[in-house]
Formats: structure tokens, C-alpha cells, sequence
């Protein structure tokens, strides 16, 4: 990985779950439980049933809950606070993370598909809410989700962030086309397989950043 690759970087975006922090925390898994019950209810439906829709909601729309506005005419606000309902004290400080990006130069922020509340809370539990200048949600995002290119557009408008200078990380490679088409570095952070759009790739966040240091 060439360091010189991101020698021109001055903004630093990063996803929150599955990224910021270890899929073995169960996090997301908390999460997933509770976006199943919710679909199981409001829509009446078997567990099984209510467990492949969501699946499928994910896969056509982004999130399930485009899925369910879309689809279902659910309202965002309760969904959110009823999915993120979980409890934090799973993650655990992460130190050398903070180090390494409180290393990288210039602004740093967080673009999650979840409301900007759960990135609040999963930055604070992780050690790493200090090291962020702007948190951005679903909500920030007009409730588009990422990978559909008005969710970027509307998030890096609001930032200012100059695409060409800015770099992200992602666990989900799908969210890193658009920011590739957009001319970002892309960086995949995980064991999914990625595509020529995936710039580079890491299975360990913070010994990737801190060679960039």
C-alpha cells in the first residue's frame, strides 16, 4: 500500500458498523434482531418470512428501511429508534484505533446508514468520538441510503469535502462505488471480495492508518 497514494488526502470518511468497530462485537447483530422483530410485527408476518424480506429490502434498496418506506409507507423516525435500541457497552475502547486516526492530517468524519444518534453512541463507547469533526446519518442523507449516489451527494455537499482529496473506508464494497466514480480513494476494510473499484484493501483498520502516518 503505498503511502504516496494519500498524500493528497485532507478529508478522511469512515463507516460506522462493521467498520469502526469488529463484527464480533454482536453490535450489528443487536441490531439485526431488532430490524427482524419490527418487520415481523408491523407487517404480520412469520419469523422466517419477516427474516428473508428484511434480507431482500437490503439488497433492492439499500436498507431495510427504504424498503419499508418505499414499500410499506413506514415513517423513519420511530423505525430508527426502536432498531438502534441496543446496548453499547458490547464495544469495547479501542486505543491504538484513536492513536491512528487522531494521526491522519485534516478532517475526519463518520457517513453512517444508521441516524446520526447510534454513531454518536458507537463512537463514544469505541474511545473514538473525539477524533471525528462531523457525524453524518441516514437522516443527514435525506433517509437515501448508501450505495445510491444522491445519499454521497447529499452528504459531501453539506461537508464542503472535496471529493478528489478525500479518502473512505467501507466494510460493504457496493458503498464504495459511487465514491470511486466520484474520484475518491476507496479503501474495503474486511474480508469481502471487492472489484476495480476498490482502491485498496485492509482486514486490520488501525495497521493500515498507521502506516499512513
Amino acid at each position: 500500500m503505498p503511502k504516496s497514494a494519500f498524500a493528497h488526502i485532507t478529508t478522511w470518511v469512515f463507516d460506522l458498523d462493521n467498520t469502526l468497530y469488529p463484527r464480533g462485537s454482536g453490535l450489528f447483530r443487536q441490531i439485526e434482531d431488532k430490524m427482524n422483530d419490527f418487520v415481523e410485527r408491523e407487517l404480520k408476518l412469520p419469523r422466517h418470512e419477516a427474516i428473508v424480506l428484511r434480507n431482500t429490502y437490503w439488497r433492492k434498496h439499500g436498507t431495510t428501511l427504504a424498503g419499508l418506506m418505499q414499500e410499506h409507507g413506514i415513517k423513519p423516525e420511530p423505525y430508527l429508534l426502536e432498531v438502534h435500541d441496543i446496548d453499547y457497552s458490547v464495544l469495547i475502547p479501542d486505543p491504538q484505533l484513536q492513536a491512528a486516526i487522531d494521526s491522519l492530517p485534516g478532517r475526519k468524519i463518520i457517513f453512517t446508514n444508521g441516524p446520526r444518534g447510534h454513531g454518536e453512541k458507537a463512537s463514544a463507547a469505541c474511545g473514538l468520538r473525539q477524533c471525528f469533526d462531523q457525524i453524518y446519518g441516514i437522516e443527514d442523507a435525506a433517509y437515501v441510503p448508501k450505495p445510491r449516489a444522491p445519499a454521497f451527494e447529499k452528504v459531501f455537499a453539506t461537508d464542503g469535502l472535496t471529493p478528489q482529496n478525500t479518502a473512505m473506508f467501507e466494510d460493504d464494497p457496493v458503498n464504495l462505488l459511487v465514491p470511486f466514480s466520484l474520484g475518491l480513494q476507496t479503501v474495503l476494510v474486511g474480508p469481502e471480495n471487492g472489484g476495480d473499484h476498490i482502491l485498496h484493501r485492509t482486514l486490520d483498520l488501525t495497521a493500515f492508518l498507521t502506516q499512513l502516518a
